[in-house]
């Protein structure tokens, strides 16, 4: 791609990020993109050919502008399972602050929005690509509760650490964000471990 592609590119994405950060939820429609970035609404779907595209793009351009590699570094190094555990729970916790805005739309329009809905499924298995590599390493050190399969274990850390979790305890019960990522990784523990 071109440097002028690009940072036109870039334009979209940094608008539906605003976008969808500032309207929580509301519908945001290609128009409204296009206005915001500074360019014709066709010229939006020269980037993106569908707003399924263009939203899920958004939540990774996201990850890339956070730097979530960056984040997870330490706990896709981990060697054991309770320190992957750990790691993932205190990145991706402390990670949700980050994209709480984009995260809370996309979970608005989902029901009626099918783009929304694949935006935020994409998003969705990354994080629980994550709990199963968790897990994954619990079982492998044996360490995972026989009261639970892999699957079930991952089921449970994905509902654990989620957005709508953290929103209730953080914004509804006015729970410390270090608060939140403590009681996360003790729970985990209980609930998916031996001893």
């Amino acid at each position: 791609m071109s440097r002028k592609t690009n940072e036109t590119r870039d334009r979209i994405l940094n608008a539906a990020w605003k976008l969808l950060t500032a309207d929580q939820g509301r519908d945001v429609r290609m128009n409204d993109i296009a206005k915001a970035a500074g360019i014709s609404r066709p010229a939006i779907y020269l980037h993106f050919p569908s707003r399924a595209e263009l939203l899920t793009a958004t939540t990774r351009y996201l990850d890339e502008v956070k730097n979530v590699d960056a984040m997870l570094v330490q706990s896709r190094n981990a060697t054991m399972g309770f320190e992957r555990l750990e790691t993932f729970i205190e990145s991706w916790g402390n990670y949700i602050p980050e994209i709480y805005g984009v995260a809370r739309a996309l979970i608005a329009m989902k029901d009626n929005d099918e783009a929304a809905r694949l935006a935020w499924a994409d998003r969705m298995e990354a994080v629980r690509h994550g709990c199963q590599a968790a897990v994954k390493a619990l079982k492998n050190d044996g360490v995972l509760s026989d009261k639970h399969s892999a699957k079930e274990a991952t089921d449970i850390l994905l509902s654990l650490l989620s957005v709508q979790t953290w929103e209730q305890l953080t914004r509804e019960c006015g729970w410390s964000q270090h608060r939140y990522v403590n009681r996360m990784k003790e729970l985990a523990k209980k609930m998916l471990t031996t001893g």
